[in-house]
């Protein structure tokens, strides 16, 4: 009996196909299935199996890393090692130079304002992934506390919310840790501690109260700059005014240093002269010194001398300018002015005759008695001629008359 031939699996498929095809394409021409809007970037897109439940209501926070490492999309994130969500998208920032990590958290965990980001790797050679942080000064010895443990006091990381890069960082790569590693295995230090140990050793061997009195004199020194902190800060900023100073007139200083050296050059050729003038000042000093010194007892006496004619002088210094006053307007003085009346000066004369002087009245010829006219009152009388008595000269009848000054009778 032959058994019926089956279609092959080729066969089958297309017949598949072809009937899935015409399903479709029924269903659009009557408008009954709608056309989604399918986006597919990569594989990156696929869901990993096993990630973290996002829940209903995720939230997304953009973290601003400096160095992401070998961070992936649909990498995890974790809080206390406990993976809340993952890693949705790495992006360069133009302006910073910084990886802008998105990252979708579940909508259940609540996050402080001010939590931080941290690249960490889940072994020695695992998978990398973002750890959030609570702030140093909040967090407790085992890391993030719990939400349910949190008080809830203070602002919350949501949706939208940016980590900037001051609060986050990245762990140590092995490769960096082995790097240094071989360093120090391979001359890095490791052959040559001997050789360091032996030398210190020579150097400071027997020398240690010197040593001690160094650093002694040393920890003085620090703390004398470190009390004088603020004089050192305001010292280079007066030199950092002054250098913008100068800088500022630079082409006035180099036009000095341009002028000055005509002047130098000067200086230069009467180099000699110089040297000669200065000698001859030495010398020159040398004798007025001398002579200070011989004359020093005479100066001394010289000066005791002078002290009671500085001492009178300086006695009569309020009477000495009102005698230079009365010497300038000499003959009449601003008080002798004060007493004239008038526009005339009248002066009065008063003549006594010295003791011994013998008054001869004039010799008037004998004539005629004529009336004598009486003299008026504001007429001058004639004054008799004055002479020395002369024991050889005759004797005159003489009249005798009483000077109105008191003197004697002759």
């Amino acid at each position: 009996m032959r058994r019926p031939r089956l279609p092959s699996a080729r066969a089958a498929g297309a017949a598949a196909a072809g009937a899935v095809a015409l399903g479709l394409g029924l269903a659009l021409a009557v408008g009954a299935l709608p056309v989604p809007s399918v986006r597919f970037d990569g594989i990156q897109d696929l869901p990993l199996p096993g990630g973290a439940d996002l829940g209903d209501h995720p939230y997304t926070v953009t973290a601003e890393i400096a160095d992401v490492l070998s961070l992936v999309p649909q990498s995890a994130v974790k809080v206390n090692d406990v993976a809340v969500g993952r890693v949705t998208a790495i992006e360069l920032d133009p302006g910073t130079w910084t990886a802008r990590v998105t990252l979708k958290i579940n909508g259940d965990v609540r996050l402080p304002a001010d939590a931080g980001a941290r690249v960490e790797q889940s072994s020695l050679l695992g998978e990398k992934y973002v750890q959030l942080v609570a702030p140093a000064a909040a967090a407790p010895r085992g890391g993030v506390r719990p939400a349910a443990a949190r008080r809830d006091t203070g602002a919350r990381l949501t949706d939208g919310s940016v980590i900037p890069l001051a609060r986050t960082s990245r762990n140590t790569e092995v490769e960096e840790v082995f790097g240094a590693l071989s360093l120090l295995l391979n001359g890095g230090g490791v052959n040559q501690l001997k050789t360091i140990t032996r030398e210190l050793n020579a150097a400071l061997g027997g020398r240690e109260p010197q040593v001690r009195s160094m650093l002694e004199r040393v920890d003085t020194l620090v703390t004398t700059l470190d009390a004088h902190r603020g004089d050192i800060t305001r010292a280079l900023d007066g030199l950092n005014r002054l250098s913008t100073t100068l800088a500022g007139r630079k082409k006035d200083v180099d036009t000095i240093l341009t002028d000055l050296s005509p002047g130098l050059k000067a200086l230069e050729n009467q180099r000699g002269s110089l040297i000669t003038m200065l000698r001859a000042l030495d010398t020159l000093s040398g004798v007025a010194v001398s002579t200070v010194e011989a004359s020093k007892k005479d100066m001394i006496a010289d000066l005791k001398a002078l002290a009671p004619t500085l001492t009178a002088l300086a006695d009569a210094g309020a009477d000495l300018p009102d005698s230079l006053q009365v010497l300038l307007t000499y003959p009449f003085t601003d008080e002798v002015m004060k007493g004239i009346k008038g526009d005339y000066l009248n002066t009065y004369l008063h003549l006594a005759a010295a003791p011994g002087t013998e008054v001869i009245p004039p010799l008037v010829p004998k004539t005629d008695p004529t009336p004598t006219p009486t003299p008026a009152p504001s007429d001058p009388l004639p004054l008799p001629a004055l002479t020395p008595n002369r024991a050889d000269e005759p004797k005159r009848p003489t009249t005798s008359s009483e000077p109105k000054d008191g003197g004697e009778r002759r």
